[in-house]
């Protein structure tokens, strides 16, 4: 397999028609999925990984037997906004399970904190996120969302009504 680590310390910052090059280069490779999710650890790496890893999960890449602890364990030390903004981006395609929301929930309250509007819209989609796999979490969820309605900015608010649609053509 590719070094993927060794092809992510030639560059601190990728532009995405690169990422997308190395991407369509080495994202057949096996175990291509875990090495992203191993580096997420690494902050020289954890950014140009966490696009990858996205990309990978909206191509439809199998990752149903990964092991997503390090994914989980990662998410207390995101300092960049755009890794923020890509991790909480793949949790649409994760199975999050009892024992991660213990890792989850304090990232998306901090997301829900946060100054650039994205990491907070899709902190709150990730919210829902948890809320459909985990019941217990729905009535908070509903009220962060109807709170969000009122006092968020408007670009956040777009966020919030595309999860209230795709709520109700869920039934949830």
């Amino acid at each position: 397999m590719v070094e993927i680590r060794r092809l992510l310390e030639n560059q601190q910052k990728w532009t995405v028609e690169e990422l997308q090059s190395l991407y369509d280069r080495i994202s057949g490779e096996p175990e291509f999925c875990n090495a992203l999710v191993k580096l997420l650890a690494d902050p020289e790496r954890q950014q140009a990984a966490s696009w990858l890893l996205k990309q990978a999960l909206e191509t439809g890449q199998d990752v149903t037997r990964m092991d997503w602890s390090p994914y989980y364990r990662s998410l207390s030390e995101l300092q960049n906004w755009e890794t923020q903004l890509h991790l909480l981006q793949c949790l649409p395609y994760l199975t999050i399970d009892t024992r991660e929301v213990k890792q989850l929930e304090p990232f998306l309250r901090r997301c829900l904190q946060s100054e650039n509007k994205f990491v907070r819209a899709w902190g709150y989609n990730g919210f829902n996120e948890l809320a459909l796999q985990h019941a217990d979490f729905k009535p908070e969820v509903d009220s962060l969302l109807a709170a969000a309605l009122e006092e968020e900015a408007p670009s956040v608010k777009a966020r919030i009504r595309n999860i209230l649609k795709q709520r109700l053509s869920h039934g949830f």
